[in-house]
C-alpha cells in the first residue's frame, strides 16, 4: 500500500517539478545557482550598495591610483559651483547618482574662522602634502561670487546661491555642518585601479555587462537556432539542405574570429557586443533542435496531429518544441558561459564594451601589465570573477543535464 501511494504521488507531480527537485539535490548545481542569484542581485541593485555610486563607478582620484586593498583615506567634499538635481530612484538604479561634490583626499584639516585649511594628500602615505585653504561657504554651497562677512555680535556669513536665495548662518553652525557632512573617511576594500577608481565598485558594475551579454546573446541564439533547427528537422528535403549548409559554414569559422568580424561590421559599443555574441552561438542550438525534431516528427501523436489537419507551424510550436526544451535549456547554460568568455575576450582586445563602462575583460586589459609587479591582483580579481561566473553556469548546466536525464529514465 505504501509503495502504491508513493507511485501515485510521483505520477501526480509534473516532470518539470520532478526535475527541479532532483536539481535542488545536487550540491554543486545549487551552489552555482546561488552564486548567479547573488551576482544578479548585485548587478540590479549595485549602485545602492557600492562605495562609488557615480555613473559607471567612474569617479577618478589620480592621487589614489594603485593603492592596496584596505586603504582608508580622509576625503574633503567641496560642493560644486553648479546647479544639482537629485536623480529619480529609477535613474539611480540604472545609471547611478552623479556626485554634487568635488572630492579632495587630505592628510589633515582644521577650521579657523571663515576658512577651512587642509593638507592635500600627495599620493604616497607618510609624505607631507601641500597646504591650502577654502572659504567655508564655498565648501557648503554652490555659490556665485555674491557672499560677504557681516559682524553682528557673533560672526555671520551672508551668501547667495544660484537660485538667488540669501542665507545667514553663524560660523559655528557652518563648522558643525562641515564636520558632519563634508569630511568623511572612505575605505577602498579592494584597493584602487590605475585611475584611482574604487576596484570593488568597478567589479560590481562590471557584473551587469557580463550577465546582460549572457542573457541577450542566449536569447538571440535561441530565437535563431530554434527557428532554423525546427524548420530544417520538420520539413527536411531542400529546406534541410540549405539550413544545414548555413550551419556548417558558420560552424567552420572560429567563434571568436566570427565575433570580431561582426563587431567590426556593426561597430564598437554595448549593444553591438550583444548582437555579435548572439550571432555566433545559434549554431549549437540549431544542430541540437534539428536532431531532436527529426527524431520526434515520426511519432504517432505528430502523425495524428497531421491527420487532424493542424498546420505545420502549430504542430512544431505546440507538439514538438516543448519536448525539445530540456536539452535546449542545458545547452543554453553552456552558451551563457561561452557568451561571458567571448565578451571578456572582445573587451580585452578593445573592441567590446567601451569606456567608461566597466567590463571585466577591459579591466584585465588595463592592468595585465601589473601582473609581473606587486599589483597583480588588479588583473587577477576580474579574472577570478570571470572564472567563478563561468564555473557557476557550467555547474548549473551539468546539474540540469543530470536531473533531466534521471527524469527521462524514470
Amino acid at each position: 500500500m505504501q509503495v502504491f501511494l508513493k507511485r501515485s504521488d510521483k505520477q501526480s507531480i509534473s516532470p518539470g517539478r520532478i526535475a527541479w527537485r532532483r536539481f535542488m539535490r545536487i550540491p554543486t548545481a545549487v551552489a552555482g545557482l546561488g552564486w548567479i542569484l547573488i551576482a544578479a542581485f548585485l548587478a540590479i541593485f549595485g549602485y545602492f550598495l557600492i562605495p562609488d555610486s557615480t555613473p559607471y563607478a567612474n569617479h577618478q582620484q589620480l592621487e589614489l591610483a594603485l593603492h592596496p586593498p584596505g586603504t582608508r583615506m580622509q576625503m574633503l567634499q567641496i560642493t560644486r559651483n553648479q546647479a544639482y538635481t537629485t536623480p529619480s530612484l529609477f535613474h539611480r538604479l540604472i545609471r547611478g547618482k552623479p556626485t554634487p561634490f568635488r572630492t579632495i583626499p587630505v592628510n589633515d584639516w582644521w577650521l579657523e574662522g571663515e576658512k577651512l585649511h587642509y593638507e592635500i594628500y600627495p599620493g604616497q602615505p607618510g609624505y607631507p602634502g601641500l597646504e591650502s585653504y577654502i572659504h567655508i561657504a564655498d565648501v557648503l554651497y554652490a555659490l556665485d561670487t555674491d557672499f560677504s562677512i557681516e559682524a553682528e555680535g557673533d560672526s555671520v556669513v551672508l551668501l547667495r546661491d544660484f537660485l538667488g536665495t540669501q542665507h545667514r548662518k553663524g560660523i559655528a553652525q557652518m563648522h558643525t555642518e562641515i564636520v558632519d557632512r563634508h569630511i568623511r573617511s572612505q575605505r577602498f576594500w579592494l584597493g584602487t585601479d590605475r585611475f584611482g577608481r574604487d576596484m570593488l565598485s568597478q567589479l560590481v558594475i562590471g557584473t551587469r555587462v557580463s550577465l546582460s551579454v549572457g542573457f541577450i546573446a542566449v536569447f538571440i541564439s535561441l530565437v535563431i537556432g530554434i527557428s532554423l533547427g525546427s524548420l530544417a528537422g520538420f520539413y527536411r528535403g531542400r529546406t534541410d539542405q540549405i539550413i544545414l549548409w548555413l550551419i556548417n559554414v558558420v560552424w567552420s569559422i572560429p567563434t571568436l574570429l566570427l565575433a570580431i568580424a561582426i563587431t567590426f561590421a556593426l561597430g564598437k559599443g554595448f549593444w553591438q557586443v550583444f548582437v555579435a555574441v548572439g550571432l555566433t552561438m545559434w549554431v549549437e542550438v540549431a544542430r541540437l533542435v534539428r536532431g531532436q525534431v527529426i527524431s520526434i516528427r515520426e511519432n504517432e501523436y505528430v502523425e495524428a496531429a497531421r491527420a487532424l489537419g493542424l498546420s505545420s507551424l502549430r504542430i512544431i510550436r505546440r507538439h514538438i518544441l516543448p519536448v525539445t526544451m530540456g536539452p535546449v535549456i542545458v545547452i543554453s547554460a553552456a552558451n551563457f558561459a561561452s557568451a561571458i568568455l567571448i565578451e571578456a575576450g572582445l573587451s580585452f582586445l578593445g573592441i567590446g564594451v567601451q569606456p567608461p563602462m566597466p567590463s571585466w575583460g577591459s579591466m584585465i586589459r588595463e592592468h595585465y601589465g601589473y601582473i609581473i609587479l606587486d599589483k597583480g591582483y588588479l588583473a587577477f580579481l576580474p579574472g577570478l570573477a570571470i572564472m567563478l561566473m563561468v564555473l557557476a553556469f557550467m555547474l548549473i548546466g551539468n546539474g540540469l543535464r543530470d536531473a533531466l536525464d534521471r527524469s527521462a529514465r524514470d
